[in-house]
């Protein structure tokens, strides 16, 4: 069978970059890698699930076509690209073509003309041609034997569309028909005019009813009104659509069976060029487990995107795009061709000197090797150490737990020593495994991971990527010592000595010298306040409420379990009831021949690759509001999601040495500073529905004799911002204690507080909330379900009531604009490379960034300092309260009921004053049996 994909690059590309827009990728120099990783990985996907015998990537050229010269307007309003986008295209040619896939162009043409004629000339060759794109022009191609092959996207499967999906997509009797719909609706991104007041569904109806357009306007007299007048007077306009709409299958172009087949990649040309974009993952799964991109030679010269290197590959184009010269300057370095020196401390003499070693430094770095990754459940391997570059040490620990203990408190001496600082990688998980050897460790941190979250908060930071990323030194992979992820991967326990002492030692070698280079550049970044008050310190509060844990009442999550299984089997029979057919509501192709086959709920559902319906929630939300059964659905499934992810899973999660759930807190995840926590995600337990907010019952105190206390910011986000913007009205609003929402909707409404209506109080929390997250009048009429001309009153009216936030806003902007970031009140950057952007979309995500950020961020930094102020103070007065959750804006301790007044103020002092602020900081405290009584 011959297999032909076109794939239509710029649109691919485009995709691909918007995907990760809100989590891009970038290299250690800056370079965003987004497009090119999409791209890459969409192309593979591809090549591995389909099996293409021909393929071929089209792109447009600078070259003016007909369409241009036939109409001014066409195209004539884009956005610009993205400069980050700008800088990928080249990068994404060379992959094409390192892939050894043909990159056509031909001036005068566009891609679309050229994809439409390859195709139909294979088609007359026997080929199943595949146009791969997003782009909906491309409906009027399909054939027997052409299809539109749509990429995943969202979560959605990729989409394949032949004629039978596109007569119903677009409700024709014939696929030509979509030029006639293109012609009348128009397209606005491609400045296709259309005729004024048609809009999709107008056009589908007139082409129904009359089969073309020119028959459209041979009856113009068989309509009504203003259709009438806007058909007859724009006739000219909607030929020319039709025109511009149309995809030519005249390009000269020649169908090269041979230059087209799909073939083997070029390693030469794809492992520097990997190496250079930094694709760790990418690289091995080209190439094998052997990539590495700190292996490969320094190319010595500047590749030329079409210079000799390329003219290795098969290309049938010629394209004006600027060259990128960047040279490979990746180091080759490794345990094996770098000097070191790593010793065995595997007696009792050897420890003895290496602990006399470390008592007279002022500092050590230390990392711990375990049987697992939660330290909760693990056990300790050994302990390195290292206390300058080249040199370690490696402390073997035996599985005998009793002469396991023996070794571990040799060094309990230097560990609890407050004088001298420890420096690790992700520390917090070393203190925390060594809590369980009664080994408190105390003095000053550094810890690389979190002073690398400060310098570059928005890319990764594990110690192997930025060993090669700022040391240029790849580091033994612990798949080399143990094996691949999985049931076959082996045990630390297992790996001889010699072998994991260079492991081991490596690891708190390179981790030092990490350190070494990350402290001048927090510097650099003025994040050394930052890191020293908040991120380090805070690593003792979250290993203390993580050893901690927290207790889980069995018999109410049992109870409510069961109450969800009745509650999920009566919306089962009310389904049912409505569907007239009993089915599996869970099975995606079950639930889907009921929605659109027997329901017929719409028309125009869309089908997966193996011809399932799709029944995503983004799916079932937009026919929610049409149909009742859908809602019924929607609410099956988040009782299932309930049962199964909270109410069933946290008995599973109880630690059987403590019987208690312990979560883990993320420190370096959140690029606004927040924290973020797993197994479980406390910060996701629902809040908002009545099911949801039973969860929180099953948390309990640890015995009879303690109770749940919990404090919770009231409103802070809003506080914050009436902080940094100096509003007069809103900080007077706080300041007098009344509610916010009240007192915006009166200044903004020109009424008195008790004037206030419940309707304008809901409208004023609306904007609140939705101006700090770049709010326009068209998201508040949606979600308030008010005229767009009413929202736009409203916000009009807000920001001359608070003209101070209005003034923030422009300012913050005009800052980021200048300094390419914004801060929080405790100097935490967010760094925001798109604010100059060309691009109004790209532009648009930065500046909403702009002016959120400082207030996430400040409000992340303010509950921060709080945990530390107040875990210092618990401890200093020797109470016996524990912090035991930190959910958003929310602290939890299990308190002895004799501490609870006691700690009461304590709690609520250093909350309302962990960052100084004009604006009064409030704070709800609550008691109760369980968390959701407390809350």
């Amino acid at each position: 069978m011959k297999k032909l994909f076109l794939l239509d690059g710029m649109a691919l590309i485009y995709r691909a970059h918007f995907a990760l827009s809100k989590t891009p990728r970038f290299t250690s120099n800056g370079l965003n890698t987004s497009a090119m990783m999409g791209f890459t990985n969409t192309l593979l996907d591809v090549l591995k699930k389909e099996a293409p015998t021909h393929m071929a990537v089209v792109f447009d050229t600078e070259a003016p076509t007909e369409r241009h010269t036939d109409f001014e307007g066409y195209k004539a309003h884009r956005e610009a690209m993205p400069e980050d986008l700008a800088k990928a295209l080249p990068y994404v040619i060379k992959i094409i073509l390192g892939f050894n896939i043909p990159v056509i162009t031909s001036d005068g043409y566009e891609a679309d003309d050229i994809i439409g004629t390859l195709a139909k000339k294979a088609e007359q060759k026997g080929y199943t041609v595949y146009c791969m794109t997003p782009d909906k022009d491309f409906g009027q191609l399909v054939s027997d034997n052409i299809f539109i092959y749509k990429p995943a996207r969202m979560g959605n499967e990729m989409e394949i569309q032949g004629v039978k999906e596109i007569l119903a997509k677009w409700e024709i009797e014939r696929v030509d028909q979509v030029i006639d719909i293109l012609g009348l609706w128009g397209d606005a991104v491609d400045g296709i005019p259309g005729i004024p007041g048609i809009g999709e569904k107008t056009a589908k109806t007139l082409i129904k009813q009359y089969g073309s357009m020119e028959n459209i306007f041979e009856h113009s007299h068989e309509l009504k009104g203003k259709q009438r007048e806007n058909v007859e007077q724009f006739k000219e306009q909607g030929l020319m659509s039709k025109k511009l709409a149309t995809i030519l299958l005249n390009v000269p172009v020649e169908l090269d069976e041979e230059g087209l087949e799909v073939c083997a990649p070029s390693k030469e040309l794809l492992e520097p060029l990997f190496a250079e974009l930094e694709f760790r993952t990418l690289g091995r799964r080209v190439f094998g487990d052997d990539f590495s991109i700190t292996e490969l030679k320094p190319a010595g010269t500047q590749i030329d995107l079409f210079g000799n290197p390329v003219a290795t590959a098969r290309t049938t184009m010629t394209v004006d795009v600027e060259d990128i010269h960047e040279e490979l300057t990746l180091a080759a370095k490794n345990i094996n061709n770098t000097p070191h020196e790593y010793h065995l401390a595997d007696t009792a003499e050897k420890r003895a000197e290496l602990i006399k070693i470390l008592a007279g430094q002022p500092t050590f770095c230390f990392d711990t090797e375990t049987t697992g990754t939660d330290p909760n459940y693990c056990e300790l391997v050994g302990l390195s150490f290292s206390v300058k570059p080249g040199e370690g040490w490696y402390v073997p620990v035996p599985a005998d737990q009793v002469a396991a203990q023996s070794i571990v408190t040799e060094f309990k001496e230097i560990l609890e020593n407050e004088n001298i600082g420890k420096i690790g990688q992700n520390i917090k998980f070393d203190i925390l495994m060594l809590k369980w050897y009664n080994i408190e460790v105390k003095g000053t941190l550094f810890d690389t991971m979190l002073a690398h979250y400060i310098i570059d908060p928005d890319t990764r930071h594990n110690m192997d990527i930025l060993s090669e990323n700022y040391l240029g030194y790849k580091p033994v992979s612990i798949t080399e010592l143990i094996g691949a992820k999985g049931k076959n991967q082996g045990n630390m326990r297992d790996v001889e000595f010699e072998k994991i002492k260079e492991y081991a030692a490596e690891d708190a070698d390179i981790t030092l010298q990490l350190k070494n280079v990350f402290e001048p550049k927090l510097k650099e970044v003025e994040g050394e306040k930052l890191v020293n008050e908040i991120e380090h310190p805070l690593i003792y509060v979250l290993a203390d409420m993580e050893y901690e844990g927290v207790k889980i009442d069995h018999d109410t999550l049992r109870d409510f379990s069961k109450t969800l299984e009745t509650d999920i089997a009566q919306y089962e029979k009310t389904v049912y009831e409505k569907a007239g057919v009993k089915f599996n509501i869970a099975s995606p192709k079950q639930l889907g021949e009921v929605l659109f086959e027997k329901l017929m709920l719409d028309p125009k559902a869309k089908k997966t690759k193996t011809g399932q319906y799709q029944t995503g929630e983004d799916v079932l939300l937009s026919l929610a509001a049409k149909s009742d059964i859908v809602r019924d659905i929607l609410d099956f499934r988040q009782l299932q999601k309930l049962k199964s992810t909270y109410v069933d899973a946290l008995p599973q999660m109880v630690n059987p040495k403590t019987g208690r759930v312990h979560t883990s807190y993320n420190q370096a995840v959140a690029a606004t500073g927040r924290l973020s926590s797993v197994n479980p995600n406390l910060q996701n337990i629902p809040i908002r529905t009545e099911r949801g907010r039973e969860v929180r019952k099953a948390f309990i105190p640890r015995d009879s004799g303690h109770t749940i206390v919990s404090a919770d910011y009231s409103q802070i986000e809003l506080r914050i911002i009436a902080e940094i913007s100096k509003d007069p009205n809103m900080m007077q609003a706080f300041i007098n204690n009344h509610d916010i929402h009240t007192a915006t909707a009166a200044n903004v409404y020109g009424i008195g507080l008790d004037e206030v209506t419940s309707d304008q109080r809901r409208n004023a929390k609306a904007v609140n909330f939705g101006i700090i997250y770049g709010q326009s009048a068209f998201g508040l009429s949606q979600s308030l379900g008010i005229p767009r001309k009413e929202a736009a009153e409203i916000i009009e009216q807000y920001f001359i009531q608070f003209a101070g936030i209005k003034q923030y806003m422009s300012d913050t902007m005009n800052f980021a604009r200048e300094n390419g970031y914004v801060c929080t009140l405790m100097g935490r950057r967010r760094y925001l490379r798109d604010i100059n952007s060309a691009n109004a979309t790209v532009r648009g995500f930065a500046e909403r960034n702009a002016i959120n950020a400082p207030i996430q961020g400040s409000a992340a930094d303010m509950i921060k300092i709080a945990m530390i102020n107040i875990h210092r103070e618990l401890k200093a007065q020797k109470l016996d309260t524990r912090m035991t959750m930190q959910v958003h804006d929310e602290l939890v301790f299990d308190v002895p009921h004799h501490e609870v007044e006691i700690v009461k103020p304590i709690i609520m002092h250093n909350m309302k004053t962990a960052i100084k602020t004009e604006v009064p900081i409030m704070v709800e405290i609550g008691t109760g049996l369980n968390w959701l009584e407390a809350h």
